[in-house]
């Protein structure tokens, strides 16, 4: 695609933006929703609809070149994320469940389900991909170090019997005459083969010659019907095309040409950065002298419009009001005297506040929540990124809409703008320094004024800013303010506590979606979520907020995720080491963000009863001092803990959602996204999937394993030796049954023990608590059904 097609795809996301903006600022406030359901299909509508405007933007913000357009669709794309995670939010706590399920959404905007998944937009790795070799290259560096350091165990040598050594030597030697046996007698007949004649036998010439035509005819026509049956599977639409299955010319064109645009755009972010700095000083040098004067006539003549319109010369704008900027505003001087004098005594007021007041307030505070009553019903959650939005959109309207770029082909950036820019920047800082001469001539004036009358000088001190009340927050002693970031993270990896991650993609996380989810629970009946579900929501939860630090800071925080499904660090002694652990790990965390705290087996620290095997290891040591380090992560800090359980029926329930905010409950998969696993995992081995494979049996006869079953399984299928036979021997599923027959699966009984602990979590008794609700809901009229929707 051109500049210009992401140019106009650019302008079709915004004016969907603008229309949903409308949608959510309208310019009166809407009346409470009373009905649940109605109230969630309006927020699923807004949700899906931003889904698409950010796929749009961030499409755009990869691909588009111009420096200057880039940094205005940054700042939405960061807004619509952000307004995306927040109706998730608010679409969890309006129908209690972290998965959501939008067929008729999807039906009524005619898009597919793969419209619903999160992009990742490529700018998270992109614009941090030097801080993240250089973490690589040093973690690599430390693992090294750590392993060389490290001395072998002293090999024991084992006491052993002359019985034992002599049984030994003997099965040895017998091993060896067997396989000389063998090789012997392989070698004895391939001679006889070699020197064996054959008797020619009665048979003709024409015989054979018809033996052969048979075999051949036999072999076409087999070869035929295939091809036949393949063209019509693929006219029907039942197959796919060969020829569709590798990238075509076009498409490796297309990566091509992205991967130049991504080149492009830093270079022409380098020369934007460039010229920003060569403008600024051109623009200070050369308008800087001319703007220091126009600033100090305009205020000279303001000293002396006021001394003739009110008799004295006034007080100078403090530097919180805004300086000599509230000067500049499109007022006359009494006005201003005026506007100043009145806020001084507002704020006067405004210090004391009798108790009589605060009666007062209370009594309209409690009329207010009568009212409030009256008009009991849902509504949106106020928003941190509506504003961002309506600015951004404002931005683009106003400028970037209407702006003609005919002359700008190469889409680098535009010095005018730089300087549009600049002069506010600039003139600011000339006028902090402008204002403290102006103060200065003003005493002058006053003291030369004041002496000629023969008055005493009145001084002009400056107000003093009441100390603030309330308590000094607490700050977090640094136990190691004194090391480096290197040495904490190669103690760290002595310790087993920093290890090198795998690369795994979110996109290897392979799910269909839940399509029966709506009709399941349309009959009451709460549908097990698929992998596509869950990959969704890590999407929202933990990748999104901290790839994006605007995002982190506003939208709503989650700062520990418990991952629950079927089915080693250092030890720091004593209390004192058990808060140095926590510490250093957190304090690299910090340092090191974004960053991922991972917690495995999370249950053991927050066990009912620590089984006798465990008892010695004190796995609830961590109990309450982790609670405690995780307050201590702020807005600020891209920092979040992973937990993963396969047992939390063992976990006391209460301290585990204590600490986990969201619990994400990790399905078996369904028949779709285990059709789709053997398929891609097959495929990734280096296995051919052919119409001899039939992965449909497969998917119904692997009911109740999970991913990393079927993963073992095709490993000990899909060898070597095995791919390199396919093309004689393509692969059958029944080559797959026998291995996993051996492997136990996940039960129905278990995942069902799974389903009633999570009904036991504070989002699983809201959801029972509104289910029951809602049959309890309607016979009841009046103010009692008001009671119970605001509840």
């Amino acid at each position: 695609m051109s500049q210009r097609a992401y140019n106009q795809l650019w302008a079709d996301a915004q004016l969907e933006l603008s229309r949903l903006l409308t949608e959510e600022l309208p310019a009166e406030p809407p009346r409470p929703e009373k009905d649940r359901v109605v109230f969630f299909q309006r927020l699923a509508m807004l949700y899906v609809r931003y889904i698409q405007v950010f796929r749009q933007l961030e499409k755009v913000y990869d691909q588009v070149v111009h420096p200057q357009k880039r940094r205005v669709i940054r700042a939405i794309l960061d807004g619509v994320m952000g307004r995306v995670l927040e109706l998730k939010n608010e679409m969890v706590e309006k129908e209690f469940s972290e998965y959501h399920y939008m067929d008729d959404v999807l039906h009524d905007l005619k898009l597919k389900p793969a419209d619903l998944e999160i992009p990742i937009p490529h700018y998270f790795v992109s614009d941090r991909s030097k801080e993240l070799q250089e973490r690589k290259t040093m973690l690599t560096d430390i693992l090294k170090m750590v392993v060389v350091t490290e001395r072998p165990e002293p090999l024991m040598a084992k006491d052993m019997s002359q019985e034992e050594a002599i049984k030994i030597i003997q099965v040895a030697e017998r091993a060896r005459q067997g396989r000389l046996r063998a090789k012997l007698n392989e070698e004895s007949r391939n001679m006889n083969r070699m020197y064996r004649t054959k008797d020619p036998g009665s048979a003709s010439n024409e015989l054979a010659a018809v033996c052969i035509q048979k075999v051949w005819r036999g072999y076409i026509q087999r070869k035929r019907a295939k091809i036949a049956r393949d063209e019509e599977m693929i006219f029907l639409g039942m197959a796919m095309n060969p020829k569709y299955q590798v990238p075509c010319p076009a498409e490796i064109t297309a990566q091509a040409s992205e991967a130049c645009t991504r080149i492009k755009q830093e270079e022409h972010d380098r020369d934007y950065l460039m010229s920003l700095e060569a403008v600024t000083n051109q623009l200070r040098d050369v308008e800087g002298h001319d703007m220091s004067k126009t600033m100090k006539d305009q205020i000279r003549q303001w000293f002396i419009e006021c001394r003739d319109a009110t008799g004295s010369f006034p007080d100078y704008p403090d530097e919180d009001d805004g300086g000599s900027a509230l000067i500049f505003a499109e007022k006359d001087p009494k006005q201003l005297m005026e506007e100043i004098a009145a806020k001084e005594e507002d704020e006067s007021n405004n210090k004391p506040k009798g108790k009589e007041e605060k009666k007062e307030k209370g009594k309209r505070d409690k009329g207010k929540d009568a009212e409030e009553e009256e008009e009991a019903g849902l509504k949106m959650l106020p928003s941190a990124f509506l504003s961002d939005l309506e600015l951004g959109n404002k931005t683009f309207v106003d400028f970037w809409q209407t702006r003609s770029e005919s002359r700008n082909f190469n889409q680098r950036h535009e010095v005018e703008l730089i300087k549009e820019e600049k002069r506010k920047v600039i003139e600011a800082e000339i006028r902090v320094q402008v204002d403290e001469q102006m103060r200065q001539e003003l005493a002058e004036w006053k003291l030369a004024v004041d002496k000629d009358k023969g008055g005493k000088t009145k001084g002009n001190p400056k107000k003093k800013k009441g100390s603030k009340s309330g308590k000094k927050k607490k700050k977090e002693k640094d136990l190691t303010s004194d090391r480096t970031l290197g040495s904490l993270c190669q103690e760290l990896v002595e310790q087993g506590l920093l290890k090198q991650a795998n690369n795994v993609r979110l996109q290897d996380y392979l799910g269909d979606y839940s399509y029966l989810g709506t009709t399941l629970r349309q009959n009451d009946i709460e549908p097990m979520p698929s992998l596509s579900d869950v990959r969704q929501v890590l999407s929202l939860y933990a990748v999104l907020p901290l790839g994006s630090q605007v995002v982190h800071e506003k939208a709503p925080l989650i700062k520990a995720i418990l991952m629950a499904g079927p089915a080693g660090v250092g030890k720091y002694p004593g209390k004192s080491g058990l808060a140095m652990m926590l510490h250093m790990v957190f304090k690299v965390a910090r340092l090191l963000q974004p960053s991922v705290i991972w917690i495995e087996d999370a249950e053991k620290m927050f066990y009912k009863k620590v089984p006798k095997e465990e008892k010695e290891l004190d796995p609830k040591r961590l109990k309450k001092d982790l609670p405690k380090s995780l307050k201590l992560i702020k807005g600020e800090d891209r920092v979040l803990i992973v937990g993963t359980t396969k047992d939390p029926l063992s976990a006391d329930i209460k301290s585990l959602c204590k600490m986990y905010s969201k619990i994400i409950l990790i399905p078996r998969p369904d028949y779709g996204s285990r059709y789709i696993l053997w398929k891609q995992l097959i495929k990734k081995q280096g296995g051919k999937v052919t119409r001899a494979l039939d992965l449909s049996s497969l998917a119904k006869i692997s009911d109740g394993y999970t991913p990393g079953h079927m993963v073992r399984v095709i490993q000990s299928v899909v060898t070597k030796r095995r791919i390199l036979q396919q093309a004689n021997r393509p692969l059958t599923a029944a080559e797959f049954v026998a291995p996993l027959a051996k492997i136990d699966p996940v039960f129905q009984e278990e995942e069902e023990a799974l389903k009633s602990w999570y009904a036991r979590t504070p989002l699983g008794k809201k959801r029972i608590k509104a289910a029951t609700g809602k049959e309890e809901e309607a016979p009841t009229k009046g103010k009692d059904a008001k009671k119970k929707g605001k509840k």
